[in-house]
């Protein structure tokens, strides 16, 4: 079964920055539009970036401080966090799926996987 393996959350300041990771060994990331979403408990998921052949979309409350990108020789995903604040916190997801609809991943064709957990203090 395809697994998608989210890396490199932690505690940071308001302000701060993090990078995360999605990797999986089974799912090759370069044939299809790739995002990552968040969840806050209580409140559903939602889409925060998404890539794919026709270029990067995210979601308006983190368009000019978040970035995702792929490389495809490593078959990783990645979102870099810069400006971070205290309403980013929640558990971050990657997934796989047909295209991407505004900062989200349409379609999506994969599991969820255990997220990688962000908090961002004032």
């Amino acid at each position: 079964q395809v697994q998608l393996v989210e890396s490199g959350g932690d505690s940071v300041q308001a302000g701060g920055s993090l990078t995360l990771s999605c990797t999986s060994s089974e799912l090759a990331f370069e044939d299809y539009a790739m995002g990552w979403f968040r969840r806050v408990p209580g409140n559903e998921r939602e889409g925060v970036a998404c890539i794919s052949w026709s270029g990067t979309y995210y979601t308006p409350v983190v368009q000019g401080r978040f970035t995702i990108s792929r490389e495809s020789a490593k078959n990783t995903l990645d979102l870099k966090m810069n400006g971070l604040k205290p309403e980013d916190t929640a558990m971050y997801y990657c997934a796989a799926g047909g295209w991407c609809d505004l900062g989200s991943v349409a379609d999506i064709q994969t599991p969820w996987g255990q997220g990688t957990p962000v908090t961002v203090s004032i």
